[in-house]
């Protein structure tokens, strides 16, 4: 068949072709990993839901944070798994662009939530007065269709595009999953706009998210080292100084990954793989630590909902008299 009126319909993953040898270990690893996702995730979730103080938006955008970690985990690595255990390494088309969307939307999605969250916390300290004011219930569904407007049709235009492409030649993906320009980069014909698209991707997440909120952690650490002093300093210094940290790493990792393919950048499949997984659980492990654990409200609920389970078993091991049941 010419390549003119052929096209693959399906396609093989091979991300880690110089770890073949160790797939048993990449599959636990990643295993552990998942697994760690879902538990931190989870747990925030859960305590946030079940603590009545916590139902206020800064915390309503730290579970849906969790949530989507959840949910762009799920999307990549249990599909990895299968590949790593059965070789079950094989997608179609469709079932391709449909990971990509999903994949690409969450992160996005995920990148508007900590563009909200920095711009909560920045409302919350430096414009304290007015924060019942400008963040109420109105301005957070605003957000969040904003949120989902956005990452929609910009992903549905990517993934579009992807979809319009003839694949005549190769049809291994040179990636662990769907990720878009390792899809496009097997296209036999132009892929131009895929190429244009996907800097645009790029342009509108990491060029107008990352400054607004490098801005609005400079302008809190700022009005914070004015107004407090020694060890409040220090831990709002620390704070802010990890926040920022992982975010850096999340957009730095996202856009290495993006532009390899579109500047021709000769990165080892290995470890494009490895920087492509680790974009995605990265931030979904770390996350409910620095935003679960280390946020004092948070840990305060779940050691509150321990001590009501603790009191609870109790209360059911020791009859009313007194007496321990028999």
């Amino acid at each position: 068949m010419s390549g003119q009126n052929f096209s693959h319909s399906s396609f093989m993953f091979r991300g880690f072709p110089e770890l073949q040898k160790h797939r048993w270990l990449l599959a636990l690893l990643f295993s552990a990993s998942y697994l760690l996702v879902l538990l931190g995730n989870s747990l925030v979730v859960y305590v946030i839901r079940s603590v009545a103080s916590l139902h206020s938006p800064m915390y309503l955008l730290v579970c849906l944070l969790c949530v989507v970690d959840v949910l762009v985990a799920t999307a990549i690595i249990p599909n990895m798994l299968l590949g790593f255990l059965f070789d079950w390494d094989h997608i179609s088309l469709a079932g391709c662009l449909t990971q990509m969307f999903f994949t690409h939307f969450l992160s996005s999605v995920e990148s508007t939530l900590l563009l909200a969250m920095a711009l909560d916390r920045y409302v919350a300290i430096c414009k304290p007065l007015r924060y019942t004011e400008i963040i109420d219930s109105s301005m957070l569904a605003k957000l969040l269709l904003f949120t989902l407007l956005r990452s929609i049709s910009i992903m549905a235009t990517l993934v579009g595009l992807a979809g319009s492409l003839r694949f005549c030649g190769s049809n291994v993906i040179r990636h662990c999953y769907c990720d878009h320009m390792a899809l496009v980069s097997l296209a036999c014909s132009s892929t131009s706009r895929n190429s244009a698209a996907g800097l645009a991707v790029i342009i509108c997440f990491v060029g107008v998210d990352i400054p607004l909120i490098f801005f609005s952690y400079m302008k809190i650490i700022s009005v914070v080292l004015r107004a407090a002093a020694g060890e409040d300093r220090r831990k709002a210094f620390h704070t802010c100084g990890t926040h920022l940290m992982v975010m850096m790493c999340f957009y730095l990792v996202g856009s290495v990954t993006f532009l390899s393919h579109n500047l021709n950048i000769p990165i080892p499949t290995d470890a494009n793989s490895v920087m492509g997984v680790m974009y995605i659980l990265l931030p979904a492990t770390v996350n409910p630590i620095i935003y679960g654990v280390r946020t004092k409200e948070i840990r305060n609920g779940f050691l509150r909902i321990l001590n009501l389970r603790a009191k609870t078993i109790m209360s059911v091991k020791v009859s009313p008299a007194g007496k321990p049941q028999t």
